[in-house]
């Protein structure tokens, strides 16, 4: 099997995330083909074309960061039926200045929980719509509309249920397979 780097996006900012936790547990249980970092951006300021010109520097590092990974995995809450604020913020200074859109190509899966009984799947769904626009080919299946219950996941990333550790190792083995899949129809194009 091929390996890859995989950034991941945490789209809450918050330290004690249970989407900073789902995050953990995801790279704990990847296999060991899957190289995961995080890519942050909490200090993105706020998206204006008036900086397409000159990308401050947190900008231009968020770029590089985009540009070394393979594929992104994006672990989101569900803000008011949608991605939080600062997630599209970060997708709309990755997609710019045109024709220099760090999700071209890049394969690209969703994920999330939260305290409902429906998880994260309407924030999922609003995420699809823009990545779509990005033209990132998305791993459509498996969908994973994770419940978060008291105690679930540890601080550490360490799943307390089983039948949720297989799904999320199942989840991730995935999106190495979808990749592979990916990168075998349209190569990669290498940062230079």
């Amino acid at each position: 099997m091929q390996s890859f780097k995989v950034g991941y996006m945490i789209g809450s900012l918050a330290k004690n995330s249970i989407n900073r936790k789902l995050a953990k547990a995801l790279v704990r249980l990847a296999p060991k083909e899957l190289e995961m970092s995080e890519i942050g951006f909490a200090d993105l300021p706020l998206y204006s074309y008036d900086y397409d010109a000159d990308f401050p520097p947190a900008a231009r590092a968020f770029k590089d960061a985009l540009a070394a990974v393979d594929a992104v995995l994006f672990v989101t809450p569900e803000y008011n039926r949608s991605i939080p604020g600062g997630l599209k913020n970060a997708i709309d200074w990755a997609s710019r200045p045109y024709g220099t859109n760090s999700f071209t190509r890049k394969p690209s899966a969703v994920i999330g929980t939260s305290p409902g009984s429906i998880g994260t799947a309407l924030a999922q769904q609003s995420l699809r719509g823009v990545l779509s626009f990005c033209n990132s080919p998305q791993m459509n299946a498996i969908e994973a509309y994770i419940q978060f219950t008291p105690n679930l996941i540890s601080d550490d990333g360490e799943v307390s249920n089983e039948a949720t550790r297989e799904f999320l190792r199942n989840y991730i083995s995935e999106f190495h397979g979808f990749i592979s899949r990916v990168y075998t129809a349209i190569p990669r194009q290498r940062a230079s």
